[in-house]
């Protein structure tokens, strides 16, 4: 396939005449059968990189992600497009599974987006067997990387689907890859003559800021006051969205707040009123942003600091993604520092306390020994919690653990609207609508409306069906009950909780079984990524050429716009200047070692200001230091 035929799908389905830099040799490599990896930045456009080649090959691609909100609002879209694609994720109905599958082999789908727990059902690897499988694409593939800051161990397991499908490419797509977890990702989904991509992360347009605060919400007042436009305002707990948005919306500053807890239909309408712009201000935890493509985000603000750069460079990075001058601010005290050293002690509890929730969770799922493998529960955390007098957030971080060991796996709240499906023919329908009188209207509503509800089951909005019908939800919830109750047609009733999936048998707890050298390797890396992000808030370096070194491009220059770079710019002299005098100390600490006072005498009076901020930058980037007083040219 040639790339022009690329061209042609990219202007058809998406109305681009070209590709942003690096997906054209992106697209080039896959159209190729290479095995390829692709480093690209957020917002650097990473899911056309298989869309595109996923619509010029014959066959289905596999989108492997661990994201169900982002896997739906891709499926959503790409279907808006025209293209068929589906997702399958946990919580979902056999049924429904089963005719996706199916639609895979025999129908016409081009893309099926499956969450990485799903992909190794005993059903979706024997279907997968059967499909014409032209691409497996991995996103988020940094999950498959124990050196990376989100492991997933279900992803360990992709490589064993490339026995299924040997002559499939692969495409491994990151926006948060260091160089060890870059080269991880290849060796763990066996790349064969692998090919890897990387776009610079470096974001010319985005200042980055830290500011030393006590007064946090004046201080976002003051910001949200000077910087104009569209932004986002990160915090770290759900009650915290819903106090920052109030006390904003008190200094009329236009606000709202977000967090997973919230409805789907709240979530839905709350993101379209920021992204459209009749709301200003968006609050919300770090499960809003992803798969979000709002270009104009002038300001995001960070209340705490990440416990990981990784996750601050990808939420800071959703601002400017027009290409226009953007500011990412971190409102950091010492205060932050204390509750990251706690997070860390909370983040790794005893092993013993992890058995003791294991085994509630059992009870609580009232799951048999030897049973369990495969199924999704709806969990409620709290709720949980609650019934065995565990503190929430210590029993949230021994879940963590459990599936970072590979016992099972958590995601948000899904939301799953309701659905059904006629189960007697139409000569059967019609005869009890008959019989009936009362479900005449609603039976007749939904064969005018819902096509297909004769062949599988199809998706139902039942409060426009209620208001249609005018009676209540109760009222309409009660007519599909009975209608399942007498085998006139299946009813799946909307459901939108956490889902838990157990990845493998209930044990008894005492035969649980950790991997200790695995589990301290875990923790030293969460605590080396902690000290790495309170670096990045206290140390006086160019906070862009901090993120883009941390990341692996070591010959990065200062950005100029950061709040370092600009507070050297007014004390400092030009770059010219700035160049003379490094040499000048450099050629007399040459010579000898010297105090500052005794440098200084070699300067004229009115320069010494400037000198002092040379030597504490020469300081700070290790190009000098300080030993018993003096200075030394290292």
């Amino acid at each position: 396939m040639s790339l022009n035929s690329a061209y042609d799908i990219l202007k058809k389905y998406w109305g681009f005449d070209s590709f942003r830099p690096l997906q054209e040799d992106i697209v080039r490599s896959v159209l190729k059968g290479n095995d390829t990896l692709a480093l690209m930045p957020t917002g650097g456009g990473k899911s056309l990189c298989f869309q595109v080649p996923a619509m010029c090959k014959d066959g289905v691609c596999l989108v492997v992600s661990p994201l169900i909100a982002l896997m739906k609002d891709q499926v959503y879209n790409l279907k808006r497009r025209g293209i068929p694609a589906e997702a399958i994720f946990s919580g979902m109905h056999f049924k429904e599974i089963d005719r996706i599958l199916d639609n895979c082999i025999y129908g016409d789908t081009k893309i099926l987006y499956l969450s990485p727990e799903r992909l190794f059902t005993e059903l979706a690897v024997e279907r997968i067997r059967k499909m014409n499988v032209s691409l497996l694409a991995v996103d988020e593939a940094h999950c498959i990387s124990q050196w990376g800051y989100d492991f997933r161990p279900s992803y360990l397991q992709i490589a064993e689907i490339r026995e299924l499908i040997p002559n499939t490419p692969i495409l491994a797509l990151t926006a948060t890859a260091t160089s060890d977890v870059a080269k991880d990702i290849q060796e763990k989904l066996e790349f064969k003559s692998g090919k890897d991509f990387k776009q610079s992360f470096e974001r010319k347009n985005l200042a980055y800021v830290v500011l030393k605060e006590e007064g946090k919400f004046d201080r976002l007042v003051d910001i949200l006051t000077k910087v104009r436009g569209s932004g986002l305002v990160y915090v770290r707990t759900r009650r915290n969205t819903k106090e920052v948005a109030l006390y904003l919306r008190k200094k009329r500053v236009s606000a709202d707040f977000y967090h997973a807890g919230l409805s789907a239909e709240d979530r839905s309408i709350k993101q379209d009123a920021w992204i459209n712009n009749k709301v200003r201000i968006m609050v919300a935890t770090n499960a809003f942003g992803m798969g979000i493509d709002k270009p104009d985000v002038r300001i995001v603000v960070h209340m705490d600091i990440p416990d990981s750069l990784e996750a601050y460079f990808q939420e800071a990075g959703r601002g400017g993604r027009d290409g226009q001058k953007s500011y990412a601010v971190l409102l950091y005290n010492e205060g932050d520092k204390m509750d990251l050293e706690n997070r860390f002690e909370l983040s790794f509890p005893n092993l013993k306390v992890v058995r003791l929730t294991y085994q509630a969770l059992g009870s609580y799922l009232q799951l048999a020994v030897g049973s369990g493998k495969g199924e999704s529960f709806d969990f409620n955390l709290p709720e949980f919690s609650r019934v065995y007098g565990f503190d929430m957030m210590k029993t949230f971080n021994c879940l963590k653990i459990l599936e970072k060991a590979g016992w099972l796996s958590i995601s948000e709240a899904v939301y799953i609207p309701s659905k059904m499906q006629i189960l007697v023919s139409k000569e059967e329908l019609y005869d009890y609508q008959i019989r009936k009188e009362k479900f005449r209207p609603l039976i007749k509503t939904i064969l005018r409306t819902y096509q297909g509800a004769f062949n599988h089951l199809v998706k139902i909005n039942e409060f426009q069906l209620a208001r249609f019908l005018k009676i209540s939800r109760e009222e309409l919830d009660r007519l599909f009950m009975s209608l399942k109750k007498e085998g006139i047609a299946d009813y799946k009733p909307q459901k939108e909780k956490p889902q838990l999936t157990l990845l493998k048998e209930r044990l008894e707890s005492k035969n649980l079984v950790f991997n200790k050298k695995m589990y301290d390797f875990r923790k030293k890396r969460y605590a080396e990524r902690i000290k790495k992000a309170i670096a990045y808030a206290e140390n006086q370096h160019c906070r862009s050429k901090m993120l883009l070194e941390y990341f692996g491009e070591k010959d990065a220059l200062d950005c100029g716009i950061c709040d370092v770079c600009l507070e050297r710019s007014k004390t400092t002299a030009s770059p010219d200047d700035f160049e003379r005098y490094k040499i000048k100390i450099k050629n007399l600490l040459k010579k000898e070692n010297l105090t500052i006072e005794e440098l200084l005498e070699s300067f004229s009076p009115k320069h010494q200001n400037r000198i002092l901020k040379v030597v504490e930058y020469l300081l700070d980037e290790e190009f000098l230091k300080k030993e018993d007083g003096k200075l030394i040219w290292k």
